[in-house]
């Protein structure tokens, strides 16, 4: 999980490609849930809030600009 002051030190091609990264990520985790193969369920909560996160970062840099 990356803190918020990693993200926004990060470029905007970077930060496109870490969430692109972090949702196939929860997609693959989501189908391990639905199959039963997933053994630590704190994942998707985590990756759901990194999710988030950058999306307040690209937010804010949309309003900044």
């Amino acid at each position: 999980m990356q803190s918020v002051k990693e993200l926004r030190e990060m470029e905007e091609s970077k930060l496109a490609e870490t969430l692109a990264e972090t949702r196939q990520e929860l997609f693959t985790l989501r189908f391990r849930h639905a199959t039963a193969q997933l053994e630590n369920t704190q994942q998707l909560p985590n990756l759901k809030k990194t999710i988030a996160r950058i999306l307040t970062v690209q937010r804010e840099r949309a309003m900044g600009a």
